[in-house]
């Protein structure tokens, strides 16, 4: 081994021959960001001037900041100039002309010392060097605002740079991008409106843009000169102001701005997040057409106002990725890749702030705004729901502002109805699951002035399974299981064992299962149900598409009721053998109809048996 090369010490030197190629294919993943990185960077270039102003260290008076974006058809350029602090050519060296190297945390140590709070990107170095993704040549015309003399670079594809005098009028930096021919799509206005749009809607500083062949056309064939162009981006976004100082009209149009969505959100929730999360946002509740349209949130997250991407599943918990909004996060890293959010601590307490914000949203809509509150509940409640599910402890912060819809349409908490229940049937809930199919039995309830739930959503069957775990003392009966429990009447009951054979033989269920009560005023002479075990259980082999079971293929659970107090049930004792069977067949189907649809083979029995008693008339 050479002696030589022991103990010496060095810096990895990197070809710019080499590294070229790397950046100009794989610097991005998405080759539209480098447009955001150069007006980021100009940008930044304003915000450093005006953190200079703002300690007396430059007198820029009334001076009016803006970044210029300029695309030129005709000469195939981009140009990005902006009228911030510029660059002197020791630090033109340094950090152009040295890949990698960022004067940001060189200035913010000088100038900032403990306060990095100040929305400075500062992403020279390889932000810049993303201009070569989309260019063939890239020049910089820059001057300082200390009135150094204007430089010019110059720097092909790959990698030869010169630097010589330059002239420029004022202070800043302007970026020319020689557009390469095979992404000449970048010389199209409507291309670099639409980046501008995703990208740049919200930076710090006002930007403009101007195609000039479109303004060169409009001159030539119209008599008015062009109008001016006005910023495309909006400098002080909504999420920056104190939630106080918004309108909701404000809210619902920045929700229409940025999503381009018609309908008018349900309610929205401001995030104003101090230390240590330092974060900001609005979040909204967007309106369904219905229960069963599929919806996908977007989530924007940004950096100091610098838009860097819309699907952030790390940071919104799953359960909540229906929500829309924008999350400005300046603690995390303006290029930050998905493996860094799924695994960052920063990330893992914003999502965890931001599902108590909603849980606070929704308990105070529900305590002082109840009725709005009430308005949008059945918009809400498959998302609210499901997240009760998905998250215990979000379940326990909005407990309490579960609301439960009535079949007349009033609205309770769980509590609240229980309440009301104490009387009659404590610790239980009844409920239907269709209010059309149910209303035979709907009416039997309200006549004896109990209260009915309405759970039909497609998610209500394992949502209340979750509640009876998570609150095991109440439970939640639907109203055709026990129906002939809840309206029993007082008085003797007489078994009559020859007519609860005939109703066995006629359902063709030998484990159908007879009982005799009279019931309140109901008039109806016999109710089938099935427990409410047996048929969650047949629900839940539906779901899982493992085929249902027919009325008679129930095995213990399905039992009949006959209604001792109904005449038509006296009245059977009178009849001959032939028409007492014909009659129990046809109640039999009746009490089968309010249960279920009959099938091909039941529905045809039904008619007959109709038809039989009709003959018995």
């Amino acid at each position: 081994m050479n002696n030589e090369n022991l103990n010496k010490k060095g810096g990895i030197s990197v070809e710019t021959a080499h590294i070229f190629p790397v950046i100009k294919k794989w610097l991005y993943s998405e080759k539209d960001i480098f447009l955001r990185e150069i007006v980021s960077n100009a940008c930044d270039a304003v915000t450093k001037l005006r953190r200079l102003s703002s300690l007396g260290q430059y007198d820029g008076g009334d001076e009016a900041y803006r970044v210029d974006v300029t695309v030129d058809k005709t000469a195939k350029t981009l140009t990005v100039s902006d009228n911030g602090i510029g660059m002197t050519g020791e630090e033109l060296d340094r950090y152009i002309c040295q890949i990698a190297l960022s004067g940001a945390l060189e200035f913010m140590e000088k100038y900032e010392g403990e306060n990095t709070g100040n929305g400075i990107i500062g992403h020279f170095g390889l932000g810049f060097y993303s201009s070569f993704m989309v260019s063939d040549c890239v020049e910089l015309i820059t001057k300082s605002y200390t009135d150094s003399p204007a430089l010019h670079w110059t720097c092909n594809a790959e990698g030869e740079y010169e630097t010589e005098a330059g002239e420029r009028a004022g202070h800043g930096t302007t970026v020319i991008m020689h557009i390469s021919d095979e992404e000449a799509a970048y010389l199209e206005k409507h291309k670099i409106e639409e980046i501008l749009e995703k990208y740049c809607a919200f930076m710090p500083v006002e930007i403009y843009f101007t195609a000039e062949d479109d303004g060169a056309e409009e001159k030539k064939d119209g008599d008015k000169e062009p109008e001016a162009p006005k910023p495309v981006n909006d400098t002080t976004p909504l999420w920056l102001k104190n939630p106080s100082d918004c309108t909701p009209e404000e809210y619902k149009e920045f929700y229409r701005k940025v999503f381009h969505d018609w309908r008018e959100p349900l309610f929205w929730i401001h995030v104003n997040a101090d230390y240590p999360l330092n974060f900001r946002g609005i979040l909204y509740f967007p309106k369904l057409t219905n229960e069963y349209e599929s919806i996908e949130g977007q989530v924007k997250l940004y950096y100091n106002q610098v838009f860097v991407a819309d699907n952030i599943k790390e940071v919104i918990p799953e359960y909540l990725l229906m929500l829309k909004g924008v999350l400005d996060c300046p603690e995390l890293p303006l290029n930050v890749s998905r493996s860094y959010l799924q695994n960052n601590t920063y990330v893992s307490k914003v999502s965890a702030h931001i599902v108590k914000k909603v849980a606070d949203k929704l308990n105070s809509l529900c305590n002082t705004a109840r009725e709005e509150y009430e308005k949008v509940w059945n918009d809400i409640r498959t998302f609210v729901e499901y997240a009760c599910m998905r998250d215990r402890k979000f379940y326990d912060r909005v407990k309490d502002s579960l609301l439960v819809e009535l079949t007349d349409g009033k609205f309770l908490t769980t509590a609240d109805y229980l309440e009301g229940a104490k009387e009659t049937h404590e610790n239980t809930v009844y409920y239907a699951s269709d209010k059309a199919a149910q209303a035979q039995y709907i009416s039997m309830f309200e006549a004896q002035n109990m209260q009915v739930a309405l759970f039909e959503k497609q998610l209500d069957p394992q949502f209340l399974s979750m509640l009876e775990a998570y609150t095991p003392e109440v439970k939640y009966v639907r109203i055709d299981a026990d129906v002939a429990g809840a309206l029993k009447a007082d008085g003797d009951v007489t078994e009559n064992k020859a007519l609860a054979e005939l109703f066995v033989k006629v359902s063709g269920n030998e484990k159908l299962q007879v009982e005799f009560a009279p019931l309140k005023d109901t008039g109806v002479p016999t109710l089938l149900t099935i427990s409410e075990q047996s048929r969650r259980m047949e629900e839940m082999m539906k779901l899982y598409s493992m085929g249902g079971m027919s009325m008679g293929e129930y095995p213990t659970e399905a039992t009949l009721t006959v209604n001792t107090a109904s005449p038509l049930i006296a009245k059977l004792e009178t009849m001959d053998e032939q028409k007492r069977e014909t009659t129990v067949a046809y109640l039999y189907q009746l009490s089968l109809l309010s249960q279920k649809k009959l099938s091909a083979e039941e529905l045809q029995k039904f008619l007959s048996d109709s038809y039989s008693v009709l003959d018995l008339l």
